[in-house]
């Protein structure tokens, strides 16, 4: 009784002690402390198991945040049970494609939509690999697919329509490719492919700039979730005021392109873009949000509840 003994912060008490008080609060001078603001109540001590006790779990399936490896790190778990990220091997198509940087002719178009299902994939946590872009034969294309060995899925883009230069079905068919359906009804995105090459599933987007990324946010990212374990499912859908009126809808479920802006008294709005060509990436880029609308969905006037895929801060954070 009556004595101190100095400690830092985080050590274990001294046997017999109970109390800690903080430096900033003490004057220490010739062997004797003085308290110098107030009575100094608190104990100033955090409990063992505070924290966590011993038996406390970090459940799964999850995605590790910084935050979850500072906890396991902290709990003395040195190598955690985890899924590999999964491999991507993603093959554009097509004689008129180029690489960023180079300078297309009359006939080209820049190669943007391996660039961005590469940020897609990664984003959510897998490896992606851009392959070299395969020409309009089929030789070439077989070399390419030939590339793509050791990948846990398989993307191309582009070559999947009826053209005489769509060449992916025919080639990954003659390469063994158990189809599980070729296009769906969608727009935009309708020319659409899904199967196994023996054990690697193959998913062949279409070639339109906007409909690969719209069908790569509806397929690619709910099946790369489903390859790390984690919980998936379709996209989440949430509800809006629609700020325009829309014609009835045909047979093909819609994916329209639209910018949000939320009112006073909070509702939020969802206003369609006047024009929805599939090549407009500039209208993805500006987009909000997609207005999805079920196939044969009448006519709505502005007011009317419609259902909406956020695309608030990019495609990439759906």
């Amino acid at each position: 009784r009556g004595q101190a003994t100095r400690i830092f912060t985080g050590a274990p008490l001294p046997q017999g002690t109970d109390h800690v008080l903080i430096q900033e609060n003490v004057q220490e001078k010739h062997g004797k402390i003085t308290l110098v603001d107030g009575p100094n109540d608190a104990a100033h001590l955090r409990p063992a198991g505070s924290d966590f006790a011993k038996g406390f779990q970090l459940n799964a399936p999850r995605r590790l945040t910084a935050q979850d490896i500072a906890l396991l790190a902290a709990m003395n778990v040195p190598r955690p049970n985890v899924t590999r990220r999964p491999k991507v091997a993603l093959i554009a198509t097509g004689d008129e494609l180029v690489q960023p940087g180079d300078a297309p002719r009359d006939d080209q178009i820049i190669a943007s939509n391996s660039y961005a299902l590469k940020a897609m994939a990664e984003s959510v946590g897998a490896t992606a690999r851009l392959l070299p872009i395969a020409r309009d034969t089929e030789g070439d294309l077989r070399m390419v697919f030939d590339l793509a060995a050791g990948a846990d899925l398989i993307v191309t883009i582009g070559g999947a329509s009826v053209g005489d230069h769509d060449l992916v079905a025919k080639v990954a068919g003659d390469l063994g490719l158990e189809r599980a359906f070729n296009k769906i009804a969608m727009r935009p995105g309708k020319p659409l492919i899904f199967g196994h090459l023996g054990a690697t599933p193959l998913l062949g987007l279409p070639g339109n700039p906007v409909s690969t990324v719209v069908c790569a946010v509806v397929f690619l990212r709910p099946m790369l979730e489903a390859m790390m374990g984690l919980p998936s499912g379709p996209v989440a859908l949430s509800d809006a005021i629609l700020g325009e009126d829309l014609p009835q809808n045909d047979k093909r479920q819609d994916y329209l392109r639209s910018t949000l802006h939320v009112t006073d008294t909070g509702a939020t709005i969802a206003t369609p873009f006047p024009r929805q060509d599939s090549s407009m990436m500039s209208r993805l880029a500006a987009a909000q949000a997609l207005i999805v609308r079920p196939p044969f969905d009448p006519a709505r006037k502005a007011g009317e509840s419609v259902r909406i895929l956020s695309l608030q801060g990019g495609f990439l954070s759906i």
